[in-house]
């Protein structure tokens, strides 16, 4: 090939990873009954081996559609707002779901050791439901 001509006979070279990919592990599944119209409010939670920009554990909460990663980078976000705020549980108001005061799913930052991601659930016929999961991994 000369100096001025195209490269369209060269092979591209193909870089291969080999990287593991992101495992998911259900850690918990549950739902909260309405009785009012017996529709029901589901969540899951995963464990997940890769999250975020740096690809480290974490966990996913899915609910109604929405999932909130609880990875390192976010997580020490939400813990220098709560140290701000001076509160221990954190309220994730724009992952949270509160559009009725009588229905709702409210997700957290639970500060301190260990840092834990806290959901609580509420149906118009039932109590709040809450339950907590250590995160794997501190900031």
């Amino acid at each position: 090939m000369s100096a001025g001509s195209s490269s369209a006979g060269r092979v591209p070279v193909l870089t291969t990873f080999m990287n593991m990919a992101n495992q998911k592990t259900t850690l918990d599944e549950w739902s909260v009954k309405d009785l009012e119209d017996g529709s029901s409010i589901n969540v899951t939670v995963l464990g997940c081996t890769e999250l975020g920009n740096q690809s480290l554990p974490g966990i996913q909460v899915i609910y109604m559609g929405n999932i909130i990663n609880y990875e390192p980078l976010i997580a020490e976000r939400w813990a220098y707002q709560a140290a701000k705020a001076g509160v221990e549980e954190y309220l994730l108001e724009d992952k949270s779901w509160m559009v009725h005061d009588d229905q709702f799913v409210k997700t957290y930052l639970v500060a301190g050791e260990p840092l834990k991601a806290k959901v609580e659930v509420k149906t118009r016929s039932s109590k709040v439901i809450t339950k907590e999961y250590e995160l794997p991994f501190a900031v």
